[in-house]
């Protein structure tokens, strides 16, 4: 196809970036914390663990609410869509933009969770079985809605031309909601996207893991032969999209262009893993974004510490790769924060296509044979990076790879 000019597919970069994380708020902070290879895991306090053999997580403990929320009565909103509002403001002021900016634009606002307000549900239930339904809090209950993970957003900013997205496909909705911003600038559908991930840990989630036997008594260990499983975790990613046109006239600072994406679904098994699958969703993402898998300098995994997961990710990437890049898993410093896990990830790359480094796998002690990759164990490693990789995988099959570069100029 030929386009005209004012129809062609735009450029589509990262100006700004919101963090919040058990190892810090904000995009500089986080940085800090990824180069340094800092541990968020602390002993959960966000509910009574009682009767659980080991109950630690990466919880965001230095967060408050009214420090980065400045127009919606905190209250007002569940601790997911807290995480979700104040990262959006973050990175709307990482961008060099203000609210009265975006009003003026036509946005798209697309946020994944895997649990939305899960927390919130969990106090409700708690509740009713104490108290009867007839107490439960009316407030409490209006906030329990995955809608307002976006909506809450477009209500702080008070965007007026927007479209407001929760995508709910779990641990790889982050990665949904960046393409889905993706498409709609590329396209013209809008001119600036705010998309990203938000969740906050809860009992039901880590309960469910736990009677699965996949969480770990102490740290996250990805691709290590001792690992254990995972450890929940909490935060949000939202990550500020425009085209490349329209960040160069502003004189903005770009993080990183985003090249392409791939999703599929192959629906195998409720919790297991398809290698076969995830190595088709890798190849989509390389042909969409115009890469051959040569040009991957690291893939940030999914991993997520659990024996099935690893050996099944790994498999899968060298089944793709002749020679696999350095594969790292940000999860062994933050947790598995679910719905934020693959924006906080993308995050993670972008940063680290600008300051020229890979971010370690901490808690490493032996690479697991059956894993086989460089996962660039403990500490960071300084490296120029012209293309990396972004792995999600979500239960049901539902697997989403985001690929970022560079920002070069156009030939």
């Amino acid at each position: 196809m030929v386009y005209e000019e004012e129809q062609r597919p735009r450029r589509v970069v990262i100006t700004g970036l919101g963090a919040v994380t058990s190892i810090g708020l904000g995009a500089p902070t986080f940085l800090a914390g990824l180069k340094s290879g800092r541990s968020g895991v602390k002993p959960i306090t966000a509910f009574d663990t009682t009767g659980f053999a080991h109950a630690n997580a990466c919880e965001v403990t230095d967060f408050v609410p009214g420090e980065w929320i400045h127009h919606v009565d905190p209250e007002e909103l569940g601790r997911a869509t807290q995480f979700s509002v104040a990262a959006a403001n973050m990175a709307v002021a990482d961008a060099g933009l203000t609210a009265q900016d975006l009003r003026e634009r036509r946005v798209l606002v697309s946020v994944g969770t895997t649990d939305a307000e899960s927390r919130d549900l969990d106090t409700l239930v708690g509740a009713q079985l104490e108290e009867g339904p007839e107490r439960l809090s009316p407030g409490l209950a209006r906030r329990a809605q995955a809608g307002r993970l976006s909506s809450g957003i477009v209500r702080e900013l008070g965007l007026v031309d927007v479209e407001a997205l929760t995508i709910p496909t779990a641990c790889a909705a982050g990665n949904y909601a960046i393409g889905s911003g993706f498409d709609a600038i590329r396209h013209g559908e809008v001119e600036a996207a705010l998309c990203g991930g938000a969740d906050a840990v809860c009992r039901k989630t880590f309960t469910g893991f736990y009677r699965l036997g996949t969480i770990a008594p102490e740290v996250c260990q990805p691709f290590d032969v001792d690992r254990k499983g995972i450890l929940t975790g909490e935060g949000a990613g939202v990550l500020l999209l425009e085209s490349l046109e329209s960040a160069l006239a502003r004189g903005a600072r770009i993080y990183a262009e985003v090249l392409g994406y791939g999703l599929n679904c192959d629906a195998h098994h409720p919790v297991a893993p398809d290698q076969d699958s995830l190595a088709r969703c890798m190849e989509i993402a390389h042909r969409n974004a115009g890469v051959a898998q040569e040009d991957i300098d690291f893939i940030s995994a999914h991993g997520t510490g659990t024996r099935a997961n690893d050996v099944t990710e790994a498999g899968a990437i060298r089944q793709v790769f002749d020679t696999p890049p350095p594969t790292v898993s940000i999860k062994s410093m933050i947790g598995h924060s679910m719905g934020a896990a693959s924006a906080l990830a993308a995050a993670a790359c972008a940063l680290a296509i600008t300051e020229n480094f890979i971010p370690p796998t901490v808690n490493h002690r032996e690479t697991d044979p059956e894993c086989g990759l460089d996962c660039v164990p403990n500490e960071a490693r300084p490296a120029v990076l012209n293309v990396v990789q972004n792995n999600a995988l979500a239960f049901a099959g539902n697997n989403a790879v985001l690929i970022l570069g560079r920002m070069k100029e156009a030939a």
